[in-house]
């Protein structure tokens, strides 16, 4: 009588064991990235002068906003802003000819530029990143 061994090799492999590493690490970068601040540089141009009716948009370290050097509140921002480009097609501009220069001081947050950015895109103009003269 002959004896049949069975050498069955077993081909699963437990996945959970995985899923809660990938779980952790998802929650770690999750956890990470909100304690991180960007804080950037604005780039330098020997480019000086802005179009006529360019709309200028200022941000100072201290958050403060200023719309043509007059300042001004963020939730009147928007308004004053539609006002702008208002006068400027009364002007005769075209739409696609206007543009506002977002002009932030060094190390400005970027949590407040990002906003300024896409509130003015959802207006249909161009957002023109100022930059700072090369020394």
């Amino acid at each position: 009588m002959a004896i049949k061994k069975r050498n069955k090799v077993n081909a699963e492999f437990s996945m959970s064991s995985l899923t809660d590493i990938i779980f952790l690490l998802l929650i770690f970068f999750m956890l990470t990235s909100s304690m991180v601040q960007i804080n950037l540089d604005l780039p330098e141009s020997d480019s000086k002068a802005l179009n006529e009716g360019t709309i200028v948009l200022m941000l100072t370290q201290e958050g403060q906003y200023r719309l043509n050097g007059k300042p001004i509140k963020y939730s009147k921002l928007s308004r004053a802003i539609r006002n702008e480009i208002a006068i400027q097609l009364k002007k005769g501009k075209k739409k696609k000819d206007i543009g506002v220069a977002i002009a932030a001081e060094k190390m400005s947050p970027w949590r407040k530029i990002n906003p300024l950015l896409n509130m003015i895109s959802k207006m249909g103009v161009k957002a023109i990143l100022a930059t700072k003269p090369k020394n």
